[in-house]
């Protein structure tokens, strides 16, 4: 398929409801003098976003060597300190913009070594941040423990001697003892190459009308990462397989999940468009039928089979279901208002029932998945890219099909505004944009996920400071800002603990 060229923009799918270096090496200002000063005489040594010197963080990570060597003198200091720097920067934070700094965060089998995952914790501190959101699934794998473990994917941690051993309890507990929330962020309808390989569920797979499922499209190479495989959002099994993944993460009492991957697969090339109804997710079994269901009446439900299953119709289409069903006056479904009948005009018509379908598909799920856990009192999130909903063309669409703009506004949404110009103004649009489309009450539920390291610049992306400094500047009423990812500040720490062995 062959990508249009650009030109006006199509109409927007119908509605079926109404409306690198070590954390020492990049820190900036104080926070373990904490210990030793009074409150407000140790804010004063904290910077804007509440972070400490490389001397002051390394004072406290030889507390922590020395604690975790069987020194208990140290140990009772650094217990100590761990509480007095939990306090100093709620103090900092209650008194800075943003209220809430929060980083995305993977942790590794590793971590589990005594001392490792306080050292992360401990870092993400001296950076200032309050809130931690922890992977716990991702790449067809759960931060469940092998002996409590219930879904349908295998747990992060393998190894023998550690089956009852919770890294996702483990750091929530920790990062709440140092004043942190932790929150559970999870990969959602991307449910990894693991699951798309069993064979008791190769139905769940969304399917193309080329003959593909996801898993085939990865391994073409018609996307970029042949790990991820995603799900028919209509499916049933894949829904259940979720949901109960989710109810042993909620058992953890996350303070908040975040749903990201809420789409359909971004192609390379040509594939990260649009442009007909064959390059479209809903030839699996479940969303096919929930298309089928979407027809008034019996000429549109014929229709719709015509036309998924050719691509186009023909002129004998239309009088062929007339004579089929000569009691119908016209060809009716969802959200249908025209009375044109003319063969172009259907098909248009059909095309854009089609997205839509498609998209349905995806803000239902989201939905479905955000009530179940905010029904046991925990926040969600929705994590999205700002241009997943846009359109290529005269009559294509982004094939991720990420029509953010139509998810629940009682969750958080965390637009990923990675724009790359060499300076802020692209980033900055992207968060507008975000903005505009949330309406008055946006910036209460509104939180940007900036990308990039504290103190550089790198790949033409500004540094965190000069990026978070323009947003300021540009929406100071956002109190809630995240940054992509703890491993890009850390770089070799995050090396070392991902490929460790246990």
């Amino acid at each position: 398929m062959t990508a249009p060229a650009q030109s006006k923009s199509p109409q927007a799918p119908i509605s079926f409801r109404r409306p690198r270096n070590w954390v020492a090496q990049v820190c900036t200002a104080a926070l373990l003098f904490g210990a030793f000063l009074p409150p407000k005489a140790a804010i004063a040594q904290l910077n804007a976003y509440c972070q400490v010197t490389q001397g002051m963080a390394s004072q406290k990570e030889a507390q922590r060597v020395a604690a975790f060597n069987g020194d208990s003198g140290a140990r009772s200091q650094y217990l100590a300190l761990v509480q007095q720097h939990s306090n100093t920067l709620r103090n900092c934070r209650n008194g800075a913009w943003p209220q809430e700094q929060a980083v995305w965060l993977r942790l590794y089998p590793c971590d589990l070594q005594p001392g490792i995952l306080e050292a992360v914790l401990d870092r993400i501190v001296n950076l200032g941040y309050n809130h931690v959101y922890v992977e716990v699934f991702y790449s067809g794998q759960v931060l469940l423990p092998e002996a409590d473990n219930p879904t349908a994917w295998p747990s992060v941690v393998q190894t023998s001697g550690y089956e009852r051993r919770d890294l996702f309890a483990d750091a929530s507990a920790k990062g709440r003892q140092r004043g942190r929330k932790v929150s559970a962020w999870v990969v959602s309808l991307n449910f990894g190459y693991s699951y798309g390989t069993r064979s008791d569920r190769q139905q769940v797979l969304a399917r193309n009308g080329q003959g593909q499922d996801t898993l085939a499209f990865a391994r073409s190479g018609a996307i970029s990462n042949p790990e991820e495989v995603f799900v028919d959002p209509y499916n049933l099994q894949g829904q259940q397989d979720f949901q109960h993944m989710l109810e042993a993460v909620s058992r953890r009492r996350p303070d908040g999940v975040l749903f990201d991957y809420i789409r359909y697969p971004r192609g390379t090339g040509s594939h990260s468009v649009a442009s007909q109804v064959s390059d479209l997710w809903i030839y699996g079994d479940a969303a096919r039928q929930a298309l089928f269901q979407r027809a008034l009446n019996q000429q549109g439900l014929e229709l719709i089979r015509r036309y998924i299953s050719r691509g186009y119709l023909v002129d004998a289409d239309l009088d062929a279901v007339a004579q089929l069903y000569p009691n119908e006056s016209a060809p009716l479904w969802q959200s249908r208002t025209a009375t044109v009948t003319s063969r172009p005009a259907l098909q248009q018509e059909l095309w854009r029932l089609s997205v839509a379908h498609a998209v349905q598909g995806v803000v239902d799920f989201l939905t479905r998945m955000g009530q179940q856990v905010q029904q046991q009192g925990i926040p969600t999130g929705s994590v999205f890219f700002p241009s997943g909903n846009g359109t290529v063309g005269s009559n294509g669409y982004d094939s991720r099909l990420q029509h953010w703009d139509r998810f629940p506004t009682w969750m958080g949404w965390h637009p990923m505004a990675y724009a790359v110009c060499g300076n802020t103004g692209c980033i900055l649009q992207e968060i507008r944009q975000v903005l505009a489309a949330a309406g008055p009450r946006g910036t209460q539920f509104v939180k940007p996920v900036l990308a990039g390291i504290w103190g550089q610049t790198t790949r033409n992306r500004p540094s965190l400071e000069d990026q978070m400094q323009a947003l300021q500047r540009s929406a100071p009423e956002i109190n809630s800002v995240s940054h992509f990812a703890y491993s890009w500040q850390d770089p070799e720490f995050d090396r070392n603990r991902k490929f460790c062995q246990l």
